[in-house]
Parts: C-alpha cells; structure tokens; sequence
C-alpha cells in the first residue's frame, strides 16, 4: 500500500514540475515579477508554482511570515493582500502581481513603533511560544481596518482560523479588544 501511495505521489510530482519547466522554457510563464510588499516595490525571480510564504520567507528574507502547516489550515502564515487576510502557503506569488500585501514586518511605523495591536498583544502577554503571533496580528489588523470595534464574539471569529498550540486565545482576543479600546 505504502509503495502504490509514494508511486503515485512521485508521478503526480514529475509531471507538476515537467509541466512548470515546459512553460518556463517556452516562455508562457513570468519569472521575474514585481511585487508590491509592505509598501515597496520588489523584483524577485518567482517559479510557477511558488508560494507566497516561500518567496517572502526564503527570497524576499521577511520571515515573520511563519510556514506552520503549510496546507492553509493553521493560519500561522496569515498576511493581507488588498487589506483582505489570506493564508500565504496557500496563495501562488504570481497571483498576487499588481496587489498590495502587507505581512507584519509592514506594520511597524518608519520611526519604530509598534502598530497598536503588536502594542496590545504585548500590554496582555497574548504570546506564548510566539509562533501563531504574526498569523493572530495580522487577523486582528483586518478585523481592525472593516470594524473598528468589533465584539467579544466578532474578534473570536476573526481569530478563528489561527491555531495556537500553547491555548493562549483569550489573551489573544484580550489584545484585540485592548487595541479596539473596548474590553468587553
């Protein structure tokens, strides 16, 4: 069973990448796109099948962005593009040419302040581990921007695709409601 699972594993890989280096060779695919992250503009050579995550963390060196389970499911990845939060892992750098994204190194201002859900996170020891954080930041930063004073139960759901392993979520949803001014 284990030999048919790889087997199969193994060829729908080989064909993936035979088909990305077909269109590399003929041109049909980009590889050198620009990218507007965090307010600047970055040329970055970018395979077809590249992630998000991956470019960021491992060619752009912006490794706030956090690669947890890298299927979409943890949220530890989670930034925004268009002010709109998205799993990274899951998103293709290609797809996002001609849109702003922001990962939480963009959020600090030019002078080193902390954006104020990082301050309110910080006021309500909301991180454990810390590895969740920048995914729980940049959930609250969109919640935030379409609702600046959101309920209890609203900043829950907003939080409710980042997992944290240490159950650190009510310091989290103390943080947002620190940084919305409300503590209710």
């Amino acid at each position: 069973m284990k030999a048919v699972i790889a087997s199969s594993v193994a060829a729908a890989s080989y064909g993936g990448l035979r088909l990305a280096h077909a269109q590399d060779r003929t041109g049909a695919v980009e590889r050198l796109i620009s990218l507007n992250v965090n307010g600047r503009t970055r040329r970055v050579d970018v395979l077809p099948q590249e992630t998000l995550a991956h470019t960021l963390r491992y060619k752009l060196g912006l490794t706030g962005t956090k690669i947890g389970c890298n299927r979409g499911e943890c949220g530890a990845c989670t930034l925004l593009i268009a002010d709109v939060p998205h799993y990274s892992c899951s998103t293709l750098t290609h797809s996002v040419k001609g849109r702003n994204v922001l990962t939480v190194e963009g959020l600090q201002t030019a002078d080193g302040r902390l954006h104020p859900v990082q301050q309110a996170f910080i006021d309500e020891l909301a991180p454990q581990c810390g590895f969740c954080t920048p995914g729980q930041v940049m959930s609250a930063v969109a919640l935030l921007k379409v609702n600046p004073s959101p309920t209890r139960e609203q900043a829950r759901q907003a939080l409710s695709g980042n997992l944290c392993r240490c159950g650190a979520y009510d310091h989290y949803l103390n943080g947002v409601m620190r940084a919305a001014g409300t503590r209710s």
